[in-house]
């Protein structure tokens, strides 16, 4: 027997609550390798998956949890042994498939990816579905022609999970950050994290009906979508991206026009880290394990065990939650 997080549905309310039960290995669902998990993180889905499921749960009781890593207990599959370091990330993991907010997980092994060198397990949870979608973003800015010597890179959202780290890998990379924040408090922060610029949000939450205007970002890492991106659209430099991870202000790009796209060769990049293929995967964990600062991403971290859960999954829809929240599954 062992902790997992299981969230239960009563079925005459529709409500669900959230407690750490012991279970057993039996009761894990189907997969080709038995990991041993040590760390997770906190994520937005992770609150939803707590909270009221949201349509991601498909069926209770259940275990959240969409990221985690640690070693590998037992494994059907040639590609990985007892003792192998793995990391895994997305694949609807912690919503249609019990996940990491446990001490034992049992997943397909195409899942799995390795601990990359020079990552450990709670290095690689700091990291996170967060970490991992923000090299994602950056890695497709770059692929798209972002160069250092273009200008300031914008990052909205900035102090939350996506954003810090899309922070320190850019100015880690030499590229001068703006970092965009409804909280003023989190300056300092931002600052230390790399940014050399902070821009209140609501410069940026007006919708305008302006085709353009004036060019100013050489690209940006957008969590927001909403009014938001419509603005940005129109004030990124000619040949810019945004990469989009998130909807934080919407699913609507409101004020959004045909413009900035065909006057400016501007590029939006839809940004998925849930289906990506293996061999990129593999590319952007190599790349956090080179590109980004531990010494800044330890200053994002914020530990947490089981029992904190349900109250940080309730503070992480409400938008209190900073930077990452490491869960030591076995605290």
């Amino acid at each position: 027997m062992f902790n997992a997080l299981v969230v239960t549905k009563d079925e005459e309310s529709g409500k669900t609550s959230a407690a750490v039960q012991q279970i057993a290995v039996d009761d894990l669902p189907h997969g080709e390798v038995l990991v041993a998990v040590e760390y997770s993180t906190v994520n937005y889905k992770d609150g939803l998956c707590i909270g009221p499921g949201a349509g991601l749960v498909r069926k209770y009781p259940h275990v959240p949890g969409i990221d985690f890593a640690g070693t590998v207990e037992q494994s059907s599959d040639d590609r990985y042994k007892p003792g192998d370091k793995v990391v895994l990330t997305g694949w609807r993991v912690g919503e249609a498939h019990w996940g990491g907010y446990a001490q034992k997980a049992r997943v397909l092994a195409d899942w799995l990816v390795p601990l990359p060198q020079g990552l450990d397990a709670r290095a690689a949870m700091a990291v996170g579905t967060a970490g991992f979608t923000a090299m994602l973003a950056v890695m497709a800015l770059e692929d798209h022609g972002l160069q250092k010597d273009h200008g300031p890179v914008l990052v909205t959202g900035a102090a939350g999970g996506v954003g810090s780290v899309a922070t320190a890998i850019l100015a880690n990379l030499g590229y001068e950050v703006a970092a965009v924040t409804g909280r003023p408090e989190q300056e300092e922060y931002l600052r230390g994290l790399g940014a050399t610029q902070i821009v209140p949000r609501e410069e940026l939450t007006e919708v305008t009906r302006k085709p353009l205007e004036s060019e100013q970002w050489a690209g940006c890492v957008d969590a927001v979508a909403g009014a938001m991106l419509g603005r940005v659209l129109k004030q990124i430099k000619y040949g810019g991206s945004v990469a989009a991870i998130g909807l934080a202000g919407g699913a609507a790009i409101e004020g959004a026009l045909i413009t900035p796209f065909i006057l400016r060769a501007v590029n939006l990049l839809g940004i998925d880290s849930v289906m990506q293929p293996y061999d990129n995967r593999l590319r952007a964990w190599e790349r956090i394990a080179k590109d980004l600062p531990m010494d800044k991403l330890e200053a994002m971290v914020q530990p947490a065990t089981l029992s904190d859960l349900p109250a940080l999954g309730k503070d992480i829809l409400k938008g209190q939650v900073k930077g990452r929240v490491v869960v030591d599954v076995n605290g």
